[in-house]
């Protein structure tokens, strides 16, 4: 077989000696600045806090704007 410059499997069936052969090739991956700042605020323990303090911040965003338009909407004239 030849050397595969990507990463991935290859499955080739030798039908005159009926054996199977997977090849399995695997290139190292370069981490991205994007896949670090993502692993590092969307995995693990830190991750949990962010998605936690998102949430709440949403939550406020969403309490302030129906207060305000129900402040506006029910004002007495």
């Amino acid at each position: 077989m030849q050397p595969q410059d990507t990463a991935g499997v290859q499955y080739s069936r030798w039908n005159d000696s009926s054996q199977d052969e997977v090849s399995v090739s695997t290139t190292p991956t370069a981490t991205s600045k994007w896949n670090r700042i993502y692993n590092l605020l969307c995995t693990g323990k830190c991750g949990i806090a962010v998605k936690v303090m998102c949430g709440m911040a949403l939550f406020w965003v969403i309490f302030i704007i129906g207060y305000l338009t129900g402040y506006y909407v029910h004002k007495c004239k």
